[in-house]
């Protein structure tokens, strides 16, 4: 049901590229600061109203939100620094919505750097990996760590989110890194978004519910080509190899491809704890972005899901127990993978659009299985510390497919965004 929608909608996260290349990659998140002034923290508050019509014929829901969000980054010396950020949503609690106010700790954690070329990270960290922008195979710690969805924007979905707890270590040279973290089993493992989590829990079965580590390395290997390889593990399981590409067309086209592959379980057999039916699957997110001159950026990509279901496999489960229906809901949404095989993703930013500081955004998704989708719209405009936006989304599809059988069939959204 609405589960479902979620799902298909977070598995997002680019943010590895360290060059040229990475600004036409990260198209959407370009909200200005409010100020220039370079200071250690950052804050904003965000109060929303919406209304969301279901298909069930009741009458329509209301949307009410009010969002604190704060990051604090003092330096503590020549070598240290200690990072802070935080966000709250209190909002009006709907089942149906599935919305439930909760504090998300998206990082507290102290960086020594002892020279240039070497780093240390100890603490609660949002990681992020991986050069696609709908789905993003080698995020390997977006995983259960989702407290609340205030956007179904992929840049949304990538920053507000749980970190986990690590010790991590980072060497560069000239023409690439290498990096090591270890993220320990520290509680008992749990959902994220339960409703049996207390607002202020910081949830430490979400995100260190298993004894975790991941490797990567990048080197350039010619001008403006630096690959990124990864080998992620987690206890019990299979290690899975990464890898993230990108190259530079032409002046204005960014190409790129995310993969990740391993033995692993299906979607199904993990959310329904069936037979083990581990096999080598693969995931996939490739694409290219195009930047006008007028600021206008194009993202086309598809998606593909190994361990997602076909259409007969929907199919089956769509008309089958309600109840295996919703865990598998339940599943993906904690997993934040697309629920088929198979998807495409469009999105679309322009900035200054015809006036001086409105900003358009539009973004598609298309699950090839059902032939279903979502549409978002939102229109922003910024003054100097305000944002003012509207947003929109809508779910079609015929009955029974991904988009389709939502409860919620559209949203209506209005937000003003107050920087300090």
């Amino acid at each position: 049901m609405r589960s479902l929608a979620i799902a298909l909608l977070v598995a997002a996260s680019p943010a590895l590229a360290d060059d040229e290349d990475a600004a036409a990659l990260t198209i959407a998140d370009q909200t200005p600061t409010a100020s220039s002034q370079a200071r250690d923290w950052h804050a904003f508050v965000e109060p929303a109203l919406g209304l969301a019509s279901v298909r069930s014929g009741e009458s329509p829901r209301d949307i009410e939100r009010l969002s604190l969000d704060g990051r604090y980054e003092p330096s503590l010396g020549s070598q240290w620094r200690a990072v802070v950020a935080d966000r709250l949503d209190l909002v009006n609690e709907d089942p149906l919505l599935d919305q439930r106010s909760a504090n998300t700790l998206k990082e507290a954690y102290l960086s020594w750097q002892p020279r240039s070329t070497l780093l240390f990270d100890l603490g609660r960290v949002n990681l992020h990996n991986g050069v696609a922008y709908g789905f993003n195979p080698t995020d390997y710690f977006r995983v259960n760590s989702l407290r609340s969805i205030v956007s179904i924007e992929p840049a949304s979905l990538r920053e507000n989110r749980l970190g986990s707890v690590m010790v991590s270590g980072q060497t560069l040279w000239s023409d690439g890194s290498l990096s090591a973290l270890y993220s320990p089993k520290l509680a008992s493992p749990q959902l994220a978004n339960s409703p049996t989590n207390s607002v202020f829990s910081p949830v430490l079965g979400a995100t260190n519910g298993d004894n975790r580590w991941l490797i990567s390395g990048s080197q350039r290997l010619w001008d403006k080509f630096s690959p990124q390889c990864l080998v992620y593990g987690v206890e019990h399981a299979s290690p899975q190899l990464g890898c993230n590409l990108t190259a530079l067309l032409s002046d204005a086209t960014v190409a790129y491809l995310e993969w990740s592959g391993g033995r692993s379980p299906s979607l199904l057999s993990q959310a329904l704890g069936g037979p083990d039916d581990s096999a080598y699957r693969n995931q996939l997110g490739t694409g290219l972005t195009y930047t006008a001159a007028n600021k206008l950026s194009v993202t086309l990509e598809y998606e593909y899901n190994g361990a997602g279901l076909d259409v007969d496999a929907w199919n089956a489960l769509s008309h089958g127990p309600p109840a295996a229906f919703r865990a598998f809901g339940e599943f993906v949404i904690q997993a934040q993978e697309p629920p088929t095989k198979q998807a495409l993703f469009l999105y679309a930013h322009w900035q200054d659009a015809m006036v001086l500081r409105l900003d358009l955004s539009a973004m598609q998704r298309y699950d090839v299985a059902t032939k279903s989708g979502q549409t978002w719209l939102e229109a922003r405009y910024h003054w100097d510390r305000v944002d003012l936006a509207l947003q929109w989304q809508i779910n079609s599809g015929a009955p029974g497919s991904v988009y389709g059988s939502l409860p919620v069939r559209q949203e209506w959204q209005a937000l003003v965004k107050y920087f300090f």
